[in-house]
Order: structure tokens, then sequence, then C-alpha cells
């Protein structure tokens, strides 16, 4: 009796890796599909879109070299946008993480500065060709 359900307990372990190992295999097969999407239909952006705790702080465009300080009270975030790119230079938020952003150039690109609520993105002019995501 004993063999039986050593048994048993062996065959239920080996159908739990295996489910395992089936599910490790579908979420990565969902990963690699999604980014591959989000690759492929990804464009460059035209305009830089800053808003500050949801409102619109400004628009600017990606052609054109500037550094734009943003001002809300005692936070500043100095926005730097050259060479069709754009990133946070500078951030008197604890941390500065904003500041180790990669520069973003693609319209799915987005910066944030949780602190003082900065949200930085990446926008382009929608074409009868863009998908909605």
């Amino acid at each position: 009796m004993s063999k039986e359900i050593a048994n048993t307990s062996s065959q239920l372990q080996k159908s739990k890796v295996a489910n395992d190992v089936i599910f490790i295999l579908a979420v990565l097969v969902v990963v690699v599909v999604i980014g591959g999407f989000l690759l492929i239909f990804r464009t460059e952006g035209t305009m830089v879109e800053v808003t500050i705790d949801g409102e619109l702080y400004g628009k600017y465009p990606l052609d054109k070299n500037q550094v734009i300080e943003i001002r809300n009270g005692d936070n500043l975030n100095v926005l730097v946008i050259e060479d069709g790119k754009a990133y946070i230079r500078e951030a008197n938020c604890p941390g500065g993480d904003c500041t180790h952003y990669r520069p973003i150039k693609y319209t799915l690109g987005k910066i944030v500065c949780l602190p003082h609520r900065v949200y930085v993105s990446i926008i382009g002019e929608k074409t009868d060709n863009d998908i909605d995501i």
C-alpha cells in the first residue's frame, strides 16, 4: 500500500513540474510576442509632452534642440531635447531617479518623476495607418 502512495506522490510531483514548465513557456511566448509587436509598430515621435499632476505643462518639438526648466513651486526638473531625443538632465527630487532614464524618442517612450508628479512622453502625429493599442 505504501508503494502505491509513493508512486502516486511521485507521479503528482512530475505532473506539477510539467505544468510549471508549460506555464513558464507560455508566459515567455506571450512576452516575446508582445515585445515584438511593440518593436515593430513603434514610431519616432515628433513632440515631447510634459504634464504635471495630470495637467498639460507644455508641448515641445523634438526637432529643435532646447533646454526646458520644468518648475512647479520649489520642484525643478530640467528637460533636454537634443538630436531628436529627450531626457531629464537634472532634478531636485529625492533620489533623482528620473535623471537615470535613457533618452526617449519613440511614441511609447515615457519618463516619470514621481515625487514631482512630472510625466514626460513622446507623442507623434496620428495617421490613418496608426494602430490603437
